[in-house]
């Protein structure tokens, strides 16, 4: 099979996989419909199956297109690797990719990854926003170099290098939080809770608190983003469990108030890599500043 394959039939493949559209991927790489076809084409031919299912409105991999999507990405970065192996004679130059929470990145990495990209200006920053689950699927299928995680997944497979400790409190607008206050947390019986969706941690870690209370029967709202979720609770639709730093502001402002539902909440965030991944010299330069960043910060 080896010897029928080519490193761009690969780029190909996986371009189709990310843009879900042969169109797509042919523009996204700067080539013709036909020329993305012929690859696929030929890499099925190469792996003898099928590896996608044309819909009517895009493609979507078989079982075989989704087995060799780990190879595909391991073989992108494999030669991703040589070419920064040989970079390193020169200067560090080269991409990371990193997938992370949207709430990490705008509170505790933002500052840090413009300092490292002004230190090392020929490196490359890729980011995508995601929560544990689909940072973990990432990070597996060798799609990116490294994910931040709010929780440590304890898996053989995967090093966690703990970063910090971040505190998670329950807000609520200032009436409902009277309201409890004169009332009891029985109050809670009836109000929504507001979370990016149940893949956020934040959202599991909620709902396991409330039903320790005994609060339960709950409805809930997803919202993509902070600010949706902090003007949702402003407006008294509900309450939500979130990491203090991103509501400091307006705690501070009383904008806010925090309920009295447990003990302080704790949340381990960390840097996660594949334990068979070989990092390329930026993605290790990468690694040692971000876990020394962090470390100095406590």
């Amino acid at each position: 099979m080896i010897e029928l394959l080519e490193g761009k039939f690969f780029q190909t493949f996986i371009a189709v996989i990310e843009e879900k559209s042969f169109s797509r991927a042919a523009e996204k790489l700067g080539y013709v419909q036909s020329t993305v076809t012929s690859h696929i084409q030929l890499l099925e031919q190469a792996c003898n199956q099928k590896l996608f299912h044309r819909l009517s409105r895009g493609v979507k991999p078989t079982e075989a297109g989704v087995r060799l999507a780990t190879f595909a990405y391991q073989f992108i970065h494999l030669g991703m690797s040589l070419e920064h192996a040989m970079n390193e004679l020169d200067q560090p130059q080269g991409t990371i990719h990193i997938r992370m929470q949207e709430s990490f990145f705008l509170t505790r990495m933002s500052s840090f990854i413009q300092q490292f990209m002004n230190q090392y200006p020929r490196i490359k920053v890729r980011l995508e926003a995601g929560f544990q689950p689909d940072i973990l699927k990432r990070v597996l299928d060798h799609a990116v170099d490294f994910g931040i995680v709010p929780q440590n997944p304890n898996r053989n497979d995967l090093i966690f290098h703990p970063l910090l400790e971040e505190k998670l409190v329950f807000i609520a607008s200032d009436a409902l939080a009277q309201r409890v206050e004169s009332s009891g947390l029985d109050m809670l019986h009836d109000e929504i809770v507001i979370s990016f969706g149940t893949s956020c941690l934040y959202h599991t870690q909620a709902s396991r608190i409330l039903q320790e209370a005994g609060i339960e029967g709950n409805s809930a709202l997803e919202f993509p983003s902070i600010e949706m979720i902090k003007q949702a609770v402003k407006c008294g639709i509900g309450f939500a469990l979130l990491p203090e730093i991103c509501v400091k502001k307006e705690l501070e402002e009383k904008e806010f108030q925090t309920l009295p539902l447990c003990p302080p909440i704790y949340s381990t965030h960390g840097l996660i890599v594949h334990k068979d991944r070989e990092l390329h010299f930026p993605a290790k330069l990468f690694k040692s500043q971000v876990v020394e960043h962090f470390s100095i910060e406590q």
